[in-house]
């Protein structure tokens, strides 16, 4: 709901949509209300590692794109443990962390799928002009700060690989 003051539109502040990190901070106080102790440990986890960057960024408030980024790091730690332990015979750990990755994903933007990345990908190449595998790099580069946040690097390297002659 837009208001209008002195001819400029502005925003009441109990209408401002919230960032990931106020989203997180919200979800982690419904957790404790609702004594969801598996929820709460993985947001105190999530809003440790955003605090973590913020100090090491020397920053008072993460932006929101840099908020998604410590997230998705989240994520791919926990993907990389999944693996880990179905290598190691571990169900049990595994289970608990496919639940924890899924609470950490209700944060993120949804994936692109490899359809998507590949016309991408396609249309990058094509305008860039780049057709060697020793290009793969400055594709990936491009491709990257496109799909930024949305799309797995190792995909994506799979992709322009590929699509490029050696």
């Amino acid at each position: 709901m837009l208001l209008f003051e002195g001819g400029k539109q502005y925003m009441p502040p109990r209408f401002k949509l919230m960032d990931t990190y106020e989203k997180i901070e919200s979800r982690m106080k419904d957790a404790m209300k609702q004594k969801d102790s598996l929820k709460l440990s993985v947001l105190r986890m999530a809003i440790a590692a955003i605090r973590n960057t913020e100090i090491v960024k020397k920053v008072k408030k993460l932006e929101d794109p840099d908020v998604l980024q410590v997230l998705q790091k989240m994520i791919k730690e926990h993907k990389e443990s999944i693996a880990q332990f179905e290598k190691g015979g571990r169900p049990d750990l595994v289970e608990k962390e496919a639940r924890e990755l899924e609470i950490l994903q209700e944060y993120v933007p949804k994936e692109m799928s490899e359809e998507e990345l590949m016309s991408i990908v396609k249309i990058i190449v094509q305008e860039s002009g780049f057709t060697l595998k020793a290009d793969a790099g400055k594709v990936m580069k491009i491709v990257m700060e496109k799909v930024k946040g949305k799309a797995d690097g190792k995909i994506v390297n799979k992709i322009v690989l590929s699509l490029l002659k050696t």
